[in-house]
C-alpha cells in the first residue's frame, strides 16, 4: 500500500509490505549494499531506504523519483527508528548528475547551495531542506489563520484584485490597462483621460483590501480578507515584493483597545500553532537559520503585549540618542516615521518583548484613521516584536462621515473614488476597527529566514519575474 513517508515514519514496525514514492536525496554505495534517502516533502525528515542484493537501476541518483516496495523495519542506524527494507526499487523519474542527451545535469546536487542561487531556480528550490520547510510553515499557518478567524465568528471574504482605490494614498501601485502603451492617457472625443480604457476610468492592481472589507463588516460585523496585493515600490530590498500577501480583519463595533487585543490573541495563535505542528521544521531553522529562533518564538507567546504611545516612544527614542548619539542611522523626533531600526529598539531593548505602540501623528498616517481629539494624532496601533519591528498595522477607522471627508480633501485625493466609501458613514455608519499583516513577513519571522524572497513560491519584486 502507497502511504506518505510522514504517516510511515509514524508507524511501529514489523509491518506489511508497503511501498513509497518520492524523490531520492542521496545514494550511497557499499558493496551489495545501497542506501537511498527518500523524501517526498510530506515532513521534514526522509525515509532510508536498504537495498540489500537486489537490483536498482543505473540511473537511480540525487534528484530522480523512484518507487520503492518493501518492509518497514527497526533501524540500526542513529537518527531514525524505521527504514525500509527494499524489494524492489523502480525508477520514475530520471535526473542525470551530468550532462546527458542534450539535457543539463540536475542542478541540486548533494552540496550546500546558496539562497542567491535557489533563487535563480524557484521551480526546483522547494526540494531542498530550507524551501520545503519553509512551504510547510506556509501551509500550517494559512490553515492557522483561518480557523483563529473562524472560531471567533468572522467570515471569509474575498476582495477586488482590481480596483480604482488607493487604499494607502501612497500612489505605488500598478496600472491595469488594456490599451497600448501611451494611450491609456488620451482623452477620448466624449470623455477623459482613461475613459477609452477599459474600466472607462484610471485602474489598478489592489494594495490593500481594507476599504471593500470595511463594506462587509457593516453587513456581516466580522470579516477577513487574505489574498493577494501589489506594490509597485522599485525596492530592492530583502524586505520588499512587488506581490506578496495580507491578511486584514475588519471588526464593527470593535474600538481601538478591542482590535489591539485581537492582534495579540492572533499572533500568539500563529507562533503557538506552527510551535505545536511543526516542531522538526523549527528545530531546522533554529539550528541552519536562525540561533535562538525558538527561544524568540517562546518568549513572544509568553507575556502580555506591553502598550505604548507614540509619543512615549518617541521620548525614550531620544532619550537614548542623547546618551549614545550613534545608536540610530534615522534620528527620532515627533513626527517622523519611524524606522526599522527605532522599532527594534523598543522591543529588543527597551520593552525586552513585543509591544503595541498607538497613536501616531496623522501626518504619517493612512486617511481612514480616527482622529484622536487633540486633533493632531489619530488611533492606530503598530505592533512590534523583537527581531523584527512592525509585524502589524492597525487602527480604529474614522465613522464621521465630515472628518472623513475633510482628510480626503486634505490628503488631495478625489473624493468622487471614495464616494461609496463614504456611503458607509452615511447610512448607519458605526465604529469598527481592524488591521493587516503582511503574510510573507509572519513567515518571516517564525522561520527567521532573512529574505522575504524566500518564504514565497514565485518572489515578484523589482526587475524579477520569473
Amino acid at each position: 500500500m502507497f502511504y506518505l513517508i510522514k504517516e510511515i515514519l509514524a508507524m511501529e514496525p514489523p509491518g506489511d509490505s508497503i511501498v513509497v514514492r518520492g524523490w531520492v536525496r542521496t545514494k550511497r554505495d557499499m558493496k551489495n549494499l545501497i542506501f537511498l534517502e527518500v523524501n517526498d516533502g510530506s515532513c521534514f525528515n526522509s525515509i532510508q531506504c536498504t537495498c540489500d542484493g537486489i537490483p536498482v537501476p543505473a540511473g537511480v541518483s540525487t534528484g530522480c523519483s523512484v518507487e520503492v516496495q518493501g518492509k518497514l523495519i527497526p533501524s540500526p542506524a542513529q537518527g531514525q527508528a524505521v527504514e525500509i527494507a527494499a524489494s524492489s526499487v523502480e525508477m520514475i523519474g530520471e535526473a542525470p548528475g551530468e550532462e546527458k542527451n542534450g539535457i543539463a545535469a540536475y542542478p541540486l546536487q548533494k552540496k550546500r547551495h546558496t539562497l542567491e542561487f535557489l533563487r535563480e531556480i524557484p521551480h526546483l528550490r522547494g526540494r531542498t531542506n530550507t524551501l520545503s520547510s519553509v512551504m510547510r510553515v506556509r501551509s500550517c499557518l494559512s490553515f492557522a489563520i483561518h480557523r483563529f478567524f473562524r472560531e471567533r465568528g468572522y467570515h471569509y471574504l474575498n476582495t477586488p484584485i482590481i480596483t480604482g482605490s488607493d487604499a494607502e494614498g501612497a500612489g505605488s501601485m500598478f496600472r491595469v490597462t488594456t490599451l497600448g502603451p501611451g494611450k491609456a492617457e488620451e482623452k477620448s472625443p466624449d470623455g477623459g483621460p482613461y475613459s477609452n480604457d477599459f474600466f472607462g476610468r484610471e485602474s489598478f492592481l489592489t494594495v490593500s483590501g481594507q476599504l471593500e472589507a470595511e463594506s462587509y463588516a457593516a453587513a456581516l460585523s466580522r470579516v477577513y480578507t487574505f489574498g493577494p496585493t501589489f506594490r509597485a515600490e522599485n525596492s530592492n530590498t530583502a524586505r520588499h515584493l512587488a506581490e506578496f500577501w495580507m491578511i486584514e480583519p475588519e471588526t464593527a463595533f470593535f474600538r481601538l483597545p478591542d482590535n489591539m487585543k485581537l492582534a495579540e490573541d492572533f499572533i500568539k495563535c500563529c507562533i503557538n500553532t506552527v510551535l505545536d505542528e511543526c516542531a522538526e521544521d523549527l528545530a531546522f531553522f533554529n539550528e541552519r537559520i536562525e540561533k535562538g529562533l525558538i527561544e524568540t518564538l517562546h518568549a513572544v507567546v509568553k507575556p502580555s503585549f506591553v502598550h505604548l504611545t507614540y509619543t512615549d516612544a518617541v521620548a525614550e527614542l531620544e532619550k537614548a540618542q542623547k546618551s549614545k548619539t550613534d545608536l540610530f542611522e534615522f534620528k527620532p523626533y515627533w513626527g517622523c516615521d519611524l524606522q526599522s531600526e527605532h522599532e527594534r529598539f523598543l522591543s529588543e531593548q527597551l520593552i525586552k518583548g513585543p509591544v503595541i505602540v498607538t497613536d501616531y501623528p496623522k501626518e504619517i498616517k493612512a486617511f481612514y484613521m480616527k482622529m484622536n481629539d487633540d486633533q493632531k494624532t489619530v488611533r492606530a496601533m503598530d505592533v512590534l516584536v523583537p527581531r523584527l519591528g512592525e509585524i502589524i498595522g492597525g487602527s480604529e477607522r474614522e465613522e464621521n462621515l465630515g472628518a472623513l471627508e475633510k482628510r480626503i480633501t486634505e490628503m488631495g485625493m478625489n473624493p468622487e473614488y471614495y464616494s461609496w466609501y463614504l456611503d458607509l458613514r452615511r447610512y448607519g455608519s458605526f465604529p469598527h476597527s481592524g488591521f493587516g499583516l503582511g503574510f510573507e513577513r509572519l513567515i518571516q519571522y517564525v522561520t527567521g529566514m532573512a529574505n522575504i524572497r524566500d518564504v514565497i513560491p514565485y518572489p515578484r519584486a523589482a526587475g524579477q519575474l520569473f
